[in-house]
């Protein structure tokens, strides 16, 4: 998924600023220019995705740069595109094979059955709430 970002250039005693138009409350920065700005609006759109997914909210699709623009909101502001994994928002069922020793296994299905999970759903729990 590719996601437009407005970024608004720093200098030496200010951050760039990175905003998310297409989704609310998204925004970053960077010290270190453009380069970084961009590395960390995408992490700040994986976070706000995997936040909205936790919420059971809806994920809006990314817009064109043409659109954004023409709202003038971020006139002099440097625009780009944020590639993140599409898969953050696929719940597709897949089956991993995992080698663990044998202690640790037992563990993590000893842990399972206490939280009443199985043992993908409590990997699963872990990964999400870490």
């Amino acid at each position: 998924m590719k996601y437009p970002i407005a970024i608004e250039p720093g200098n030496d005693t200010s951050a760039w600023g990175v905003v998310v138009p297409d989704l609310p409350g998204c925004f970053s920065a960077a010290d270190n220019g453009i380069d970084e700005a961009i590395e960390n609006a995408k992490e700040a759109i994986s976070l706000w995705i995997e936040d909205a997914i936790a919420h059971k909210e809806a994920i809006p699709r990314p817009s064109s740069i043409t659109d954004l623009q023409q709202s003038g909101e971020y006139d002099g502001w440097i625009w780009a595109i944020a590639e993140v994994d599409p898969a953050l928002i696929d719940d597709t069922i897949e089956r991993v094979n995992i080698t663990l020793p044998r202690r640790i296994l037992a563990l993590l299905d000893q842990r399972a059955k206490s939280a009443g999970e199985t043992r993908s759903g409590y990997i699963a729990q872990m990964t999400l709430t870490r």
